[in-house]
């Protein structure tokens, strides 16, 4: 469900992009012009990902859980961390934090960054659940 989501908002994303491009093309913008804004809005927002390095840092992280990592929505956890006794339900990982609600109700957010970096234990996943609960016939 993460990942059609996911799907989703970059799928909005090339729409959007592709849109603009051919309202610029259909009101006559050079071509020239527009790759000279392009590149130097491009150059800005690199300058920006290099001044907020945790940004960066939670977007590769969240790209990792996307494709590698067993985690899921609905996943019962528990973060390995000795400060911290975070015990809970996966609700959503977006593009910067995972969101989770812990057994005594409160919702917290945690960095993705965080999340690959700290031990996480599966304690019951939504997956494996599923496959083992019998189908009642009526």
């Amino acid at each position: 469900m993460n990942r059609r989501k996911i799907i989703f908002y970059l799928s909005n994303l090339v729409f959007y992009g592709l849109a603009l491009i051919a309202i610029t093309l259909v009101w006559g913008v050079d071509l020239q012009e527009f790759s000279v804004f392009i590149s130097s809005f491009l150059a800005i927002v690199g300058i920006g990902f290099v001044a907020q390095w945790s940004l960066l840092s939670n977007l590769t992280a969240s790209v990792i859980l996307f494709f590698s990592h067993p985690l899921r929505l609905g996943d019962r956890i528990q973060v390995q961390d000795k400060d911290f006794d975070w015990t809970g339900e996966v609700e959503d990982i977006s593009a910067f934090y995972l969101f989770m609600r812990t057994d005594d109700g409160r919702r917290i957010s945690i960095p993705t960054n965080l999340v690959i970096q700290k031990g996480i234990e599966i304690l019951s996943n939504t997956e494996i659940s599923s496959e083992n609960t019998p189908i009642e016939n009526e």
